[in-house]
């Protein structure tokens, strides 16, 4: 039986993983800060004036768009990792863990 987000978070025989379950969460965090970053970076762009303003509404949008792809990248190589572990243990157990072929 699947249990609650914070039975789960301080189950302390870590028999499932929470970290499948935060990923939304991680991601729309990672969203916002994103946003925030993009949009500090590109405000002191623009008060520098000239031809740096003009090159920070090309570079805002692009700094954007591969900060996201980045957190995109790293958070499916995660739960790749973690539904690796949970297809072996369901394997294993199937197989009745035993060592042989």
């Amino acid at each position: 039986m699947e249990k609650g987000l914070f039975e789960s978070l301080f189950d302390l025989s870590f028999s499932e993983f929470v970290t499948i379950r935060l990923v939304k969460i991680l991601f729309i965090l990672g969203l916002v800060i994103a946003g925030a970053y993009t949009l500090f970076i590109g405000v002191a762009m623009l008060m520098e004036g000239g031809l740096t303003a003009l090159f920070s509404l090309v570079v805002m949008p692009l700094m954007f768009i591969l900060c996201v792809l980045g957190l995109r990248v790293y958070l499916e190589i995660i739960l790749v990792l973690f539904r690796i572990a949970e297809n072996t243990s369901v394997m294993a157990g199937r197989s009745g863990g035993s060592d042989s072929p």
